[in-house]
């Protein structure tokens, strides 16, 4: 991934500089997509190992925060 970064921000200094051509502009499109996809999957396998605590002390995966009707 680091080298996925490295070319994006390398499109992104010579947009800023001199624009760039439309396979570029493709390309850059491109390494978003990637680079964004990989990190919500990142964040997503984050939440999965989140617990949340009640004061009552129960503990919750976070996932199931959402359909916890105590919270409403």
């Amino acid at each position: 991934m680091d080298d996925v970064i490295k070319r994006i921000n390398e499109l992104a200094k010579k947009k800023k500089e001199q624009g760039l051509m439309p396979d570029e502009q493709a390309e850059q499109k491109e390494l978003y997509k990637k680079y964004l996809s990989n990190f919500r999957q990142n964040f997503e396998k984050q939440l999965d190992n989140t617990d949340v605590e009640y004061p009552d002390g129960r503990v919750v995966p976070f996932k199931e925060m959402k359909n916890d009707d105590n919270l409403k």
